[in-house]
């Protein structure tokens, strides 16, 4: 009975060495990494009073020349990203066409790192366009045969300028008459 006791400890040391060989191979292999967002322009949930001309989205890991897609679509569905992609390093940019309807727009992205799955996602911002207010001029209500100003200064003065042509005109028509009278 004591040889298989002793064979007993000979097959768990060689378990244990065997346990810890796995567990030492497992630990030295470098984890896995998944590719997150790190930033977007605009901003998730943003409100932008200017139309931008592009959309930027930062991840962790450095971006693949290929294989990535960036959509962006306007309240009605319709694309206005002009399907221009810039990658540099971690950083993609999307050119957008020029921006005219306001309300909610979606950017839809599928992101591809080195030996990772694609990131996709998506995510929203609205436009408003800016509100230009143009004063109206409201007229004011007139009365026939009433002389309408807001300065009572410049209604006597025109007052008395027609006063002064009545004037005038009558003492031109008397010195006429008597011009007409002497001959």
């Amino acid at each position: 009975m004591k040889a298989h006791k002793g064979r007993g400890k000979v097959k768990l040391a060689s378990l244990a060495r065997t346990i810890a060989a796995v567990s030492i191979a497992v630990m030295s292999i470098a984890p896995a990494q998944a590719n997150t967002l790190v930033s977007t322009s605009p901003t998730a949930g943003a409100t932008l009073k200017s139309a931008p001309s592009a959309i930027t989205i930062t991840t962790e890991l450095p971006l693949l020349d290929a294989a990535n897609e960036i959509v962006v679509t306007d309240p009605s569905g319709a694309r206005v990203d002009d399907g221009t992609l810039t990658i540099l390093d971690t950083e993609i940019v999307a050119g957008l066409k020029t921006l005219t309807v306001p309300g909610l727009y979606k950017v839809t992205y599928s992101l591809l790192a080195e030996n990772d799955v694609p990131l996709n996602g998506s995510y929203t911002f609205s436009y408003s366009t800016p509100v230009i207010e143009t004063p109206t001029a409201s007229p004011e209500p007139t009365t026939p045969g009433k002389i309408v100003g807001n300065n009572i200064g410049t209604n006597i003065f025109a007052i008395a300028l027609l006063a002064l042509a009545l004037i005038v005109t009558i003492g031109l028509f008397l010195y006429a008459r008597r011009l007409y009278k002497d001959r």
